[in-house]
């Protein structure tokens, strides 16, 4: 629906229909759960803090049960918590979530009407915000790496297919409503996910897929010491790329997310290739590679069998009689795949642990870390004995050495993936930095609600959003493994010592 700037009086009456003809068209938002913040206290003074109004997805439930630290559930009691600690009224807070974008842009659409026509004289109230995750459908695979990572929400105005239609309507309703919001005064926040042509007040990005692979590739560069190696022994790596070709009904998926993981990795492994630094066992990865090949590595990953014969087969070893293959680092791109990755690896009877490669920190220092016996101190540390001797001291055989643990990358901070951190089997994993962009965010309400504008914020950066320089907050993600674990996870009580199997 197309939201006229027409007389002030027009537009409202205009509006109110139309909310009410798709009240009567069907319950079209009666699904959206709905929480007032004790609307039945609230006081007629004005708070300068204003109100806020915060609208996200509902969670994402994946076929594999497993449950990432990204999760909307998780970072809107967050938000309503420092928006409290910042001075809004439980009153003038009001959570939505939507299970699809139709649904969320009626409720935003439903908001905005109701608070013009509640505020005449809207200059003389305390500024409103609207904090809005825009609502996207995303693939199994796409959900493996959590709720935030940003999907950007594009739709053709002229589709003649129903479904694109519909999904077109509801997307244009809701920059509708949006634009509609901000010309009456109020602002808007947008987080994660963008809109095609839409401009918000503060825009808060969580992470790219691009992000993604690159920091899983930097840190397995960073690990592996890939600058060191050589043509003449390069580094065996491989990249399980997980996407859906298709959806249950057998409709082709939007693999956009996948391919730009792999983007991501390959502008930092790229080089190393290229140069013969670093190889790929199975030979889906070569010198020739470029950014385009994403297929190459790219698999179904709905199951965890997929995962581990995947694995099986790109190492050789999917035959009873099959030699051990040599593997220095496997980038999963998510926990999902490395947990699989891990419980495959120890099947097919590889040893030892990430902490084994390169070392600088052992298991049993990173165990007392974490439950608090000494600080964790970085050094040089004799090379395992997995390295190249046995335990009677013997060199190995070459089975034996290519039998050595890799290392191992993932992303989502999946409470199931917490053990393997700690006892070494995944060198990493990572997340957005979930409970500072949750401060931040309530931070720039306020200022916009009191200011206008969200000054002097050092969060706050400029970045372009649909063609348009707008104020960003600005937070790195999190690369977590064993050695700052306890720092970045247990203190800041993302998880517990019994989640890290402590």
């Amino acid at each position: 629906m197309t939201l006229h700037r027409i007389t002030t009086t027009k537009r409202l009456l205009a509006l109110l229909a139309s909310a009410c003809m798709v009240t009567a068209m069907g319950a079209c938002s009666s699904n959206d759960n709905t929480q007032s913040q004790d609307k039945a206290t609230q006081s007629s003074a004005v708070n300068p803090a204003g109100s806020v109004a915060i609208f996200t997805p509902a969670d994402g439930i994946t076929i594999s049960q497993q449950t990432p630290l990204s999760k909307w559930e998780k970072i809107v009691p967050e938000i309503v918590s420092s928006l409290k600690q910042e001075g809004v009224k439980s009153s003038d807070i009001t959570v939505k979530n939507s299970s699809n974008l139709a649904k969320q842009s009626q409720s935003v659409q439903d908001y905005v009407v109701n608070h013009i026509n509640g505020s005449e004289h809207l200059s003389s109230k305390s500024g409103t915000t609207l904090v809005v995750a825009p609502v996207t459908d995303l693939s199994e695979s796409d959900r493996q790496y959590g709720d935030y990572a940003k999907h950007d929400i594009t739709w053709d105005a002229d589709a003649a297919d129903e479904n694109a239609k519909d999904h077109a309507q509801s997307a244009q309703r809701l920059v509708s409503a949006l634009r509609l919001a901000q010309n009456e005064g109020m602002k808007v926040v947008l987080v994660s996910n963008t809109l095609q042509g839409y401009a918000p007040d503060v825009y808060a990005p969580m992470v790219t897929a691009e992000q993604i692979g690159q920091l899983q590739a930097k840190e397995l560069v960073s690990k592996l010491e890939l600058g060191k190696a050589s043509s003449n022994d390069p580094k065996q790596i491989e990249v399980l790329l997980p996407y859906d070709e298709t959806d249950e009904h057998g409709s082709k998926e939007d693999t956009s997310f996948a391919q730009h993981v792999f983007r991501g990795i390959w502008q930092i492994l790229g080089p190393y290739f290229k140069d013969g630094k670093a190889v790929s066992p199975s030979g889906t990865l070569t010198a020739s590679t470029d950014e385009s090949d994403w297929q190459s590595v790219a698999f179904e990953s709905a199951k965890d069998e997929q995962i581990k014969s995947t694995l099986a087969e790109r190492l050789g070893m999917d035959e009873d009689d099959a030699h051990p293959t040599r593997i220095d680092g496997i980038i999963s791109c998510n926990d999902y795949v490395a947990k699989n990755v891990a419980d495959e690896l120890n099947k097919l009877g590889y040893t030892g642990s990430s902490a084994d490669v390169n070392p600088s920190i052992t298991i049993s220092g990173i165990m007392d870390s974490i439950t608090g016996k000494k600080d964790l101190e970085k050094k040089a540390v004799p090379d395992s004995p997995n390295a190249s001797t046995d335990n009677d001291g013997d060199k190995k055989s070459d089975d034996e050495e290519n039998m050595q643990w890799p290392i191992i990358t993932g992303y989502g901070a999946y409470i199931s993936s917490m053990p393997n951190i700690v006892n070494g089997k995944q060198w990493m994993t990572a997340m957005e930095n979930r409970k500072t962009l949750a401060k931040d965010i309530a931070r720039t309400c306020v200022r916009l609600n009191v200011a206008g504008k969200p000054s002097k914020l050092d969060f706050i950066v400029s970045a372009t959003v649909a063609g348009k320089k707008t104020p960003t907050i600005h937070e790195d993600a999190l690369a977590i493994s064993a050695g700052n674990l306890k720092k970045t996870l247990i203190e800041p009580n993302y998880i517990s010592l019994a989640d890290a199997g402590l």
